[in-house]
């Protein structure tokens, strides 16, 4: 239901904790007693793992109370910070510090926020801090560490934004090249101050009217930053899918409407914004978007038909596609070869270190069922390969020989980035660096996602296929939060594997 990748190449994965028993015990000695939970009041089995991507192998870790359609984003220093859930867990933040000799698990802070959060969407702030904005009945957001400001800030926008179905959970939030946030609920925008509590744009309704937020969860992405060193920056989102109004209380009548088939894309600094709207190959609901290394973005996961919720989607899209944002329209989308695995309802997506994208699990029901069921629980891992894994170009992936991983790095500081490339004819003009913010993904939104395509100077050729190039990093942490990110070589649309820089 929740992952994110962290700075050792692990990733957190997270389940409710009121399924029942999982499949993974807790280590001897080790259980959960908790006399008001509904499935059991002591329970010895995991519902959180750690999973080692270089060693394709996990082990259990243990969160106390029910982190169950919760929000988190990653500190300055590596470190998950988690907030919310449901019912016990609904006021508890939740802390896991990276680790690598198995020693590190979850620390849990009892009233660590301040209201109960429930289906709320998390940003890293350019202090570093997260906001944590919404979720069910909450028409507001706060701050995490908690401020001496006042509890919670009143945001008028969700409340405007929510119907009988609650098409503004999870939202869809992202920090805007001026520093204020740009927070799209379910077919509205607003660009938000969040210092001053001001609403500074209002943002046409996304044509069709459709919802696109949960449980019509659609998905969405900023596209690539570029030209971070201009004075103006370009920032264009992508919202994507979703289903038609109606379509959640439809399906709870067996009545499985086909979902959206639309993208709409809008540049958000613009002074006159509008929506230019894109068709996919397909309609989509709880499709995830990933952006890749090289600036496009996957889609995957996902139903053609229904809502969001208990056994409400039908039809799996098996098939990712590829969005290029830089083609023409009417030539952006290219539809991959399937999966033989739906995954539908609380399932996820994530861009792992080497390129491939992370996926797994798939439950939409109330509690485990794994027979006798449309869509049984799956609670498998599966990697999806971009076309730049391919075989055949495996000659043309640059690989970065320094600076090491977890290096350090101001802002605007520049840098020689040296790698090596064989068969390719290697230039300026074909060599972009790029650094991508790893994403917290719930409910078919990654949080915190972001790619910053950085400013370029001169390569210089170092014989037997060595190659130095200067970059510059990004000048403010309004474009880059601080914290930790992946960087890439990229030439052409093949890059290298990441590496981990720090930024702060």
């Amino acid at each position: 239901m929740h992952m994110q990748l962290l700075k050792n190449d692990r990733v957190i994965i997270y389940d409710r904790t009121d399924f029942g028993k999982s499949n993974i015990s807790l280590p001897a000695g080790k259980c959960r007693r908790e006399t008001n939970e509904t499935a059991l009041r002591v329970d010895c089995t995991a519902h959180s793992v750690e999973y080692n991507v270089l060693k394709n192998t996990f082990r259990p870790l243990m969160v106390q109370t029910d982190v169950w359609c919760s929000s988190g984003a990653v500190a300055v220093d590596g470190t998950l910070m988690q907030t919310g859930g449901f019912k016990i867990g609904e006021r508890k933040a939740r802390l896991f510090k990276p680790c690598d000799d198995g020693s590190c698990d979850w620390q849990e802070i009892n009233n660590g926020i301040n209201v109960r959060r429930w289906y709320s969407t998390n940003h890293i702030l350019p202090s570093g801090s997260q906001i944590v904005i919404g979720g069910r009945k909450q028409y507001n957001y706060e701050f995490f560490p908690k401020t001496s400001a006042p509890n919670t800030y009143n945001l008028h926008f969700l409340m405007q934004t929510s119907d009988r179905e609650e098409n503004n959970l999870y939202p869809f939030v992202y920090l805007n090249v001026d520093g204020n946030l740009f927070i799209f609920a379910n077919n509205r925008a607003i660009l938000l101050n969040y210092v001053t509590n001001k609403v500074v744009k209002t943002y046409p309704t996304m044509p069709g009217g459709e919802p696109r937020c949960y449980p019509s969860t659609g998905s969405s992405v900023m596209l690539p930053l570029k030209n971070l060193q201009a004075p103006a920056i370009q920032v264009e989102v992508i919202v994507c899918g979703g289903a038609p109004a109606g379509s959640y209380n439809k399906a709870k009548r067996n009545l499985f409407v086909d979902a959206l088939k639309t993208c709409g894309r809008i540049k958000i600094t613009d002074p006159n914004p509008q929506w230019v709207m894109e068709t996919m190959p397909q309609s989509r609901v709880m499709g995830d978007m990933i952006l890749l290394p090289n600036g496009n973005v996957l889609i995957i996961n996902g139903g053609a038909k229904g809502s969001a919720g208990w056994e409400l989607g039908r039809d799996p899209v098996l098939a990712p596609v590829i969005y290029r944002p830089d083609n023409a329209i009417g030539s952006r989308f290219e539809t991959q070869n399937p999966s033989t695995i739906p995954r539908m309802y609380h399932s996820a997506a994530i861009l792992l270190r080497d390129g491939r994208v992370l996926v797994g699990g798939s439950n939409p029901h109330i509690y485990y069922n794994f027979t006798g069921v449309v869509f049984p629980t799956d609670l498998s891992l599966e990697a999806f390969s971009p076309p730049y894994l391919d075989w055949k170009v495996s000659n043309w992936r640059p690989k970065i020989v320094s600076p090491a991983s977890e290096f350090k790095l101001r802002y605007n500081e520049d840098l020689k980035i040296r790698f090596t490339l064989t068969a390719r004819n290697v230039t300026e003009k074909n060599v972009r660096v790029t650094m991508v913010a790893p994403s917290f993904t719930t409910h078919s939104f990654s949080m915190n996602q972001r790619l910053l395509v950085l400013t370029t100077g001169k390569l210089i050729s170092l014989g037997k296929s060595g190659y130095d190039i200067s970059v510059t990093a990004p000048p403010s942490r309004i474009l880059a939060p601080p914290g930790y990110y992946l960087l890439f070589v990229v030439s052409e649309e093949i890059p290298s594997e990441g590496i981990w820089v720090n930024i702060q």
